[in-house]
Parts: C-alpha cells; structure tokens; sequence
C-alpha cells in the first residue's frame, strides 16, 4: 500500500483539500483492490484444495490441474475454479504433469495466474465478446455475499449482454418443491407471491433440475399451455430462460433468466447462460455450506446427550479451515465412550482435533475420505482394517471398518465393528425373506438333508415334521410335473448334472409356482455325495403374468369388437350420408361439402349435413351434430337428417321443425338423447336466408373480404329440454358473399376455449378466398391439427357474383 503526505508550501499553512482527497481516493482504490486479490486467492485455493481431496495430488500439481484446464476450455484461472467448485461431483482433474514452472502460483483479479517472480502486470480492460463477459462476471463473484447479492450480480451483467429485466434464482427444497433464495427485477409482492413452488407438474424450474437441461420458453402463448407461468401477467415476461445449477452439488438450484422481449434466444446467448449458470454453481455451493453450519449450531448439551445415549463408536467432527479456505483438520464436538475405546484415548475427546487422536492418520485415506465426504456430500466407506485393544489385559484383536456421512456442513465419523455372527446371520435371513426363497443341502451318503426356515415356509410344511429327501423331493409337485422333476433330480444325483426347474406344489393355503436351483458336490472320483441349492417361490410373478396375458386378451377382443363396431358405423354412415363428387348447385347457389371423421378412437361420429333444392326453387342447408359415437348416434343421425327435411319440404317452418325434432329426441329411447343443428332457408328472390339453430355454433358470412359471424338466435340443443324456445333470424346476402355452416370439430382444440377456435376460423376464411382453385382444402388444412379428435362436417355455400350473373 503507498501513501503521500500533503505538505503545505509555506508554515502554517493549511494542506491543500484537493491533495488530500486524491491522496484518500488512491489509498481507498489501492484497499479495494488487495481486498480483491485476496478474495480471489481464497477462490483459487479451494479450488486447488478440492483438486487435491479429489484426486490425492499435491498443491504444485492441483495447481498446474487447473492452469490446463483453464486454457484448454478458454477461460481464466478464476472462471476454472468457480467451474471446479461448482462440479465436485465431475470427474477430478488429472494430475501428474510435469510442471511448467517450480515456483507456485499466484492469481490476480482479472489476469490469468502466472508463476511467483514474475512481474504482474494491472488486469487488462475488459474486452467485447462472451469470453470477457465471462471474466468480467467471474471477477465480481468474488466480491458477492449472499444469493440475494448474487441475484442483483447476474441482472447486472446479464442486462447488457443477454438482454436480461429480471433473475430469479431457486433452491430445491427436499420435499421436492423450490424456494426463492434470490432475485431482482422484480418486486417484493412477486417475489413474496412465488416465494415457494410445490413440486407440481407444469413447472419449467422443476423440468430443468429433473432433466438437468435448460428450458427455453421463447413463445409465451404456447408455453402457456404447457407450463405456470411466473408473473402478474405472466405477459410480462415474453419469454424466459431456466438452467440449472450446481448439478453435482447436494444442494441444487435454478437459474431463471426473464425477458420482456419475445422471440427466441440466440444461439451464442444460450452458451453463454449456460456459461455463467457454470460459474454460479461454485459460489452458490459456498452458501451452502456457510448456511449449514449455521443451521447445525445449537445447544451442545443435547448434542452430548445423544452421543452419550448411543451403543456405538462415533464422532461428530467440525472442520477447521485457514484462512484460505483450505480445511486443515477436524474438531471433535461430540463423542462416545466406544470411540474412545477404539481410538485408544481416555478421558474426554470432546474439543481435541482429530489427528491428535488419531496421529498416525494425517497419511491415510480416512482424511482424504472424510475431505471427499465434506465437499461433495458422498458417504465414504473405509476398507476392513485390523484393530487390537487391551481387555482386561488381555489384547483382542478385532475387525473395523469406517464410515463417514455429512451432516448439515459437520461430518459424522462412525466405526463398524464385523467380528459378529449374529449379524451375518440376520442379513442372511433378511435376503431370503425379502427374496422369498431359501437354501437347502442334502448328503447323499448319510442322507441327511437341512433346510433354510423360509424353505418350511415356502412348502408350507411344519418344521417339526423335518426336511424332505431329496429323491422324495417329486412327490411334493402336483401329479402331472412330478415325473419331470424326478428325471431331473435322478440325472443330478447319478451324473451330477445341474438343475433349474420350475414346478407347482400343493400347500395347506394355495398353489404354489415354485422354482428349484441346484449342483452336486463331487468326491475326488467325480462321484456326488452333496447337493447344494435353494427353492424360490415364484407364485406372485405367475400371478401377474397370467393376469397381464389375460389382460391382453381382453383388449385385443374389445378392440377387434369396437373395430367391428367401427367398420359397421361406417359403411351405414356411408349409405346414409352420401358425399357429392362435385359441387352442389342449388337454387343458383354454389355449395362445396367436405366430411372428415375422427382418426383417434375407433368409434364413428354422428355428424351430418343436407343442400338441397326444394319443391318451389328456394334452398334447405342442414348442418347437425348428435352426441356420442358409433352405430347408435348414426342411427340418430338418419333419424334426424331425414325428418328434417321431410318436415321442411312438407310446409314447416324452421322454428316449427326444430320443435317436432326436439320432441322426437325426447321420446326417442336410444342413449344419444342430444343434438344440435343449423336450419337454413335460401329465397333466391330476394337473396334471403332465413336460419334458425338448436344449440349450434353460427353461421361464417364472408363479405368484401371480411368474415363475421351471424348473430345467433335464440335455440337451445334438442333433446335439452321439454319446452324450448325457437327463434328466426334472416340475413340479406350480396352478390360474392361467401357462407360457411360446420359442426364443432372444425374449431374445437381441447383444452383451450371455443372462442380461440372461431376467431382461428375467421382468420383462416379471410386468408383464403372462394376464388382461388382449392380453397375448401386449404382452409381445412389450415383448421385441423394432424390428429383430429372428432368428426368435421362442412357447408361452403357461394353466392355467385356479378360477372357470374351475366354469364
């Protein structure tokens, strides 16, 4: 640090303010920057330490680890080691190089590390470009406290350089929900809002953590429909980005990224968000571990209690870090009186570090597992090692093993002792029960034979009556796999020849499906005097084998009826609801018919239309829908479509025709007991189309090249009801007017509203107009969806125009 002195010229004086003020402003600026290199030194260091517990390497070599590693992935010393701290549960960095220079090494804010003695020269101007982005964003980490302060960071330098309003940053919680830990650009009612999401489905933070890749939601009006949405509107944001964090970490997280600006995100902007989601894992992993220790800090008179009540050998160890980070050794809080037996330490162990318990241990792979164990959350397990203690002065020896599991930013150190056959025993008894199977042995030459307990069990045998001989084995099996089993067992006992046989046996309870596995044990003549083998109850998994077989059956008879029932539908459809091969041409109009049934399902629909000419030259369109599907809503179809017209054509008025047809459903005894329709009359006089509907979506009129709906009146669907309410409405059309009539699978889409569906209609009516060659099927094209769910009937009726007149 340097400093100056303001002298003033002559004596007494004052010192020039000015001077003094520059001289404050480089002594604050010359702070700033040692607090800089030393917050990124304690950066590079627990990096190099976790290279080190990873790998068991040196500090030279961890060092050239990460120097490699930097320059072959481009990034600075610094950007390696947030990536290194933040993907301990990666694969370790190799070691083992040979170095490039002996002396160590030293980082500096903002330049790569470069070997001590070297002249360092001042952190060069950040550049333009990802990469000095990048750098820019991994020097200000360093100086970021908590995950609010993290939040604030990222908008700051993801504004500019990916077109960032707002960050949100999330933890998962181990429900399986998120917790906000972070955020900005937003305000405090938002965020108290969407403070914790449960784990529903429908959330992209939640999809991005589960699938560990990012999430790009760049249409908001289709990710609606697939997701919830943050925001108040949820508008607000046009689109957004989710990456998650800390992937190998205990403790993951999510990055949100929100733009109020729509579209999708450019390919360089998506690699340098996952970039910066690299460099957030690292610091992200320092809170936590910072926030678990204060968690785990509580009154140690309980803590003592239950270590004073447990029957075993464990330790519960606090690491102690330098100044750099690093830890250099573990303080012993809590501790048994059975450890302190193995460690071979009187008195009390709480308060002393560990390798002053254990001083032979600095060299072996317990610190470096209880190191692992800290830093990446992973159980270790030692191998056996042999252990003597003095009893009563007699030395025993005994076998151990060591655990070590993480406990909220503290570590639990446990011995295991193997020298017990109890418990061999009952993991023995546990395989067999959870298996359900057990073992049995038999002596050819004495004839002796010894079953499991689960063996008993499986045959439903007493235990008290004893096992059964092998060669008296066959006669447990049911009559008819008996002899199978006897040629089996005969083969294994005179010419050792393995055995793997299914049979069934009958128990006091049920029928058994029972599986024998056996192998002879031969003398030195090759002769076999034991056999060795177990029998496991397969009896469940026939089970549910036969049930899915039947299962299987059942459906592919249902679908072969329902296929039936399908092609039945069909052809009557088909007999009674003919389709013209060329356009219609009545009462001087041009009318254009399109039906197209459902593709999922194998039911048929009842959809149906008429255009034709009546008896005094005016024109009936007919458009209806029945409820249902299959040969009962056809059935109901023609029932309707012939009655109506034969009503029409006999002098009925629309309204009068719908009433009949309303009170035919209602007495009608089939199970498709609505419909709805549209009743159209064409008066070629005076170009007059007088319509009425039951329930109905309205007529499209296409006029001037702008497509309205007509004003529907009043009509409720047939069979609704035993006192409808029928109503006309009449509509002058023009020379060039275009009218479409359709039934509800032309603009249905579940699950968003009807309403999107008709506006999606007009739309596509305006961008496609009767002149052009083909306009039917283009409009359908452009209205249906690949699979359509239901039946689509369509009346495209022209009234022709002037040019067509006089021709």
């Amino acid at each position: 640090m340097t400093s100056e002195h303001a002298t003033p010229t002559d004596p007494g004086i004052a010192p020039d303010l000015a001077t003094l003020a520059k001289v404050v402003a480089r002594q604050r600026a010359e702070m700033d920057r040692l607090r800089d290199l030393a917050a990124v030194s304690a950066v590079v260091e627990r990096a190099k330490g976790a290279v080190m517990a990873l790998t068991g390497c040196s500090a030279q070599a961890a060092s050239e680890a990460l120097l490699e590693r930097a320059e072959a992935a481009g990034r600075t010393l610094l950007e390696e080691c947030w990536v290194t701290l933040g993907d301990l549960g990666g694969d370790p960095p190799r070691p083992g190089t040979p170095p490039r220079d002996p002396r160590p090494v030293v980082a500096v804010p903002g330049t790569a590390s470069r070997p001590a003695g070297h002249d360092v020269p001042p952190p060069p101007p950040a550049g333009d470009g990802a990469p000095a982005a990048l750098a820019r964003l991994a020097r200000a980490l360093v100086r970021v406290g908590t995950p609010q302060d993290l939040a604030r960071c990222l908008l700051e330098h993801l504004a500019p350089d990916a077109g960032a309003d707002a960050v949100m940053l999330y933890a998962r919680l181990p429900s399986g929900g998120l917790e906000l830990i972070g955020h900005a650009g937003i305000d405090e009612t938002l965020a108290a809002q969407w403070h914790r999401v449960p784990p529903l489905n429908g959330v992209a933070a939640l999809d991005a953590l589960r699938d560990r890749r990012p999430r790009w939601l760049e249409d908001v009006e289709q990710d609606r429909e697939h997701y919830l949405l943050i925001g108040d509107p949820p508008e607000r944001w046009r689109s957004r980005a989710w990456l998650p964090v800390a992937a190998g970490a205990a403790e993951e997280a999510c990055l949100g990224v929100l733009r109020r600006g729509g579209g999708p995100f450019p390919p360089a902007t998506r690699e340098h968000l996952k970039a910066v989601a690299l460099l957030c894992a690292g610091r992200l992993r320092t809170f936590g571990s910072r926030r678990t220790e204060r968690a785990v800090s509580g009154p140690a008179d309980a803590v003592h209690r239950v270590f004073d009540a447990l029957p075993v050998a464990v330790m519960l160890l606090t690491p102690l870090r330098a100044p750099s980070g690093e830890v250099q050794d573990y303080r012993i809080d809590a501790a048994t009186e059975q450890a302190a037996d193995v460690v071979g330490r009187g008195g009390e162990l709480a308060g002393r570090r560990l390798t002053e318990c254990l001083p032979a241990a600095g060299g072996e792979p317990l610190l470096r597992g209880c190191l692992h164990t800290l830093l990446t959350g992973e159980p270790y397990e030692g191998a056996p090692f042999a252990h003597q203690k003095i009893v009563s002065g007699v030395a025993e020896l005994s076998t151990y093993s060591v655990r070590v599991a993480a406990l909220d930013g503290r570590l639990v150190l446990t011995w295991l002792r193997h020298d017990s056959s109890d418990r061999q025993e009952q993991r023995l008894a546990d395989l067999q029960r959870l298996g359900n199977l057990g073992w049995a042995t038999w002596n050819l030459a004495t004839h002796e034979a010894i079953w499991s307990s689960q063996v008993f069990a499986i045959f439903g045998r007493d235990p008290a009556r004893g096992p059964v001989r092998l060669t008296e084995l066959p006669a447990l099996a049911l009559p008819d796999e008996a002899p199978a089993l006897d040629r089996a067992v005969r083969a294994l006992t005179h010419e050792g020849r393995p055995l793997d046989i299914p049979f069934r046996t009958r128990t006091p309870a049920e029928v058994r499906h029972l599986r024998l596995v056996a192998e002879a044990v031969t003398d030195i003549d090759g002769t076999p005097v034991e056999v060795l083998g177990f029998v496991q109850d397969l009896t469940a998994l026939r089970r549910a084998e036969l049930a899915l077989v039947e299962s299987e059956r059942a459906m592919i008879t249902q679908h072969d009826v329902l296929r039936a029932e399908r092609t039945l539908a069909a052809r009557l459809q088909h007999a009674l609801l003919p389709l013209p091969r060329q356009p219609l041409r009545p009462a001087g109009l041009r009318v254009e018919v399109a039906y197209l049934p459902a593709q999922s399902g194998v039911y048929v629909g009842g959809d149906w239309f008429s255009a034709i000419e009546l008896p005094d030259g005016d024109a009936l369109f007919v458009i209806g829908d029945v409820a249902g599907h299959g040969v009962d809503a056809v059935a109901t179809m023609a029932q309707l479509r012939f009655t109506a017209k034969g009503m029409v054509i006999t002098g009925s008025s629309l309204t009068g025709a719908l009433a009949r047809l309303n009170t035919l459903l209602l007495h009608s005894r089939g199970s498709h007991g609505t419909a709805s329709m549209v009743l159209a009359r064409y008066q070629p006089g005076g170009r007059r189309l007088l319509w009425a509907q039951a329930g109905h979506p309205p007529p499209l009129l296409l006029r001037a090249g702008r497509a309205r709906y007509l004003n529907r009146p009043s009509g409720i669907l047939l069979g609704a009801t035993a006192t409808p309410v029928f109503k006309e409405a009449e509509c002058r059309l023009r020379p060039g007017d275009r009218i479409v009539l359709y039934t509800d699978g032309l603009v249905e889409r579940p699950p968003e509203s009807i309403d999107r569906g008709l506006e999606r209609l007009a739309q596509a009516v305006e961008a496609h107009p009767p002149d052009k060659p083909g306009c039917l099927d283009a409009l359908l094209a452009a209205m249906l969806e690949e699979e359509r769910r239901d039946d689509v009937c369509v009346l495209d009726i022209r009234v022709p125009g002037r040019t067509d007149d006089g021709a």
